[in-house]
């Protein structure tokens, strides 16, 4: 539990500094939002590299070495050396966003059934709500100490981590064995670079469409090459024919559009809080404090996933999905229709953090029904994989939403933008309840070999 929470507080110091590195660095905002998007993209391709390995024998010697070169990284972010080093710093932080799915592995490994369940609802919740404590952490010290102040959060919060993994995680189960599908990683490594970087670079979609179609085309074109190579390998990065199964595509699904349902919500409104009282709305709130709004999201967030477990008891999964999904939607509607007020900001931000909570809770149970014990890893690693290209996409499709409502010579967006951005995540939480609720009609029987 404590490594999926540093892995979610690392992820989420990068978000809140980008201005202060531009400062700090010289470099443009558009540079500095790397530092953010580098470190998704190594944590996109280390996921399934990682969940592979951690599906073998050797996986205690894997989480060791991850989060010894996440240690490296988070000190080259602390050390006085130029923008570039700084970025490979991000990157190797980066990596550590696959250590979830392979903690997920250990617990199902070595805890009783039902305990397991709720520990792994648990690790899944708390890679999301971690968020609440790096973002207001990072932008406190930065504020403070600078920058290099900020990145030395995650340096002790790794180190701490590594200690901590190397005295209590257990070796895996003999008789495994796994091998790493390097072709398969490869292109499944360029196909998500472009991903994420058409997420990323929202101007080149305004400025240069047809490139940018261009390179989507491309991308698609490489995914696709992609799950040929896995289909054909003896020892596939991960097991596409396991990912076509209804309940798992279906889930798969659910993650992707809810994920970028939820990530929308996430980024309207911090950056709403941020907007200068002097556009006619926002309350000009500086990063900090801003960060400070994330406390809502986060705590009703555990409290969902202590209570899920209680819950499926009596709840089948996806239609805990399908609830989950209307929960955030209601969050969307609270911002599109009240947020005059602080206040209302911090309540649609409760709303999206306990359904967002329920969701990422009640995820694992519907995929891991119906996937081999061995095989925990690399099946939620593909998840997170595809989750982390929501959250892009929906950071993104935000951006763009809000820089079309930006008038000729505005610096901020009109407010009706926001409403816009609210009624398109409504629309995407609703194909995700809508998903969730077929997956419901698709009882599979449980497989825990």
């Amino acid at each position: 539990m404590c490594i999926a929470l540093v892995v979610a507080a690392v992820g989420s110091i990068g978000a809140p500094l980008i201005t202060s590195v531009a400062t700090t660095f010289h470099v443009s905002l558009g540079s500095a939002q790397w530092t953010l998007t580098v470190a998704l993209l190594s944590g996109a391709v280390a996921t399934p590299v990682l969940g592979r390995l951690g599906a073998g024998p050797h996986r205690r010697a894997t989480i060791l070495v991850t989060l010894a070169v996440v240690v490296a990284g988070s000190a080259l972010t602390v050390l006085p050396l130029p923008f570039a080093w700084l970025l490979a710093g991000r990157a190797a932080q980066g990596v550590g966003l696959g250590l979830t799915a392979l903690m997920m592995g250990v617990a199902r490994d070595h805890l009783p059934e039902e305990r397991g369940e709720a520990v792994i609802a648990l690790i899944s919740v708390v890679s999301i709500m971690g968020v609440g404590v790096g973002y207001p952490l990072a932008a406190l010290l930065a504020e403070l100490g600078g920058v290099r102040a900020a990145y030395g959060l995650g340096l002790v919060v790794t180190a701490a981590a590594l200690l901590t993994a190397w005295r209590s995680i257990p070796e895996a189960p003999e008789g495994r064995s796994a091998r790493v599908d390097v072709a398969g990683a490869a292109v499944l490594a360029a196909a998500l670079f472009l991903v994420l970087f058409l997420a990323g670079e929202r101007s080149l979609w305004s400025r240069h469409l047809a490139v940018a179609a261009g390179l989507a085309v491309v991308a698609g074109v490489l995914l696709r090459v992609w799950a040929v190579v896995e289909l054909r390998s003896t020892t596939p990065l991960v097991d596409v024919r396991a990912v076509r199964h209804p309940a798992v595509a279906g889930a798969n699904l659910a993650t992707f559009v809810g994920g970028v349902g939820m990530y929308l919500l996430l980024t309207l409104i911090t950056r709403y809080a941020q907007t200068p009282q002097g556009a006619g709305y926002g309350f000009g709130l500086t990063t900090f404090v801003a960060g400070l709004v994330l406390i809502p999201f986060s705590v009703p967030g555990f409290v969902a996933g202590k209570l899920t477990p209680r819950v499926r008891k009596r709840i089948a999964d996806p239609l805990l999905l399908a609830g989950s999904a209307v929960v955030v939607g209601g969050g969307f509607a609270l911002f599109a229709a009240a947020r005059s007020d602080l206040a209302e900001l911090f309540v649609a931000m409760g709303v999206l953090g306990f359904g967002v909570g329920g969701f990422s809770a009640a995820m694992p149970g519907v995929i891991l029904a119906v996937t081999p014990k061995s095989e925990t890893s690399s099946a939620m690693s593909f998840n997170f994989v595809v989750r982390s290209v929501g959250y892009s996409l929906g950071s993104a499709i935000g951006g763009l939403t809000l820089a079309a409502g930006t008038g000729p010579g505005c610096l901020v967006p009109d407010d009706s933008a926001y409403t816009t951005a609210a009624l398109a995540g409504i629309g995407a939480m609703a194909i995700t309840a809508l998903t969730s609720l077929a997956l419901a009609r698709r009882r599979p029987s449980r497989t825990n070999p």
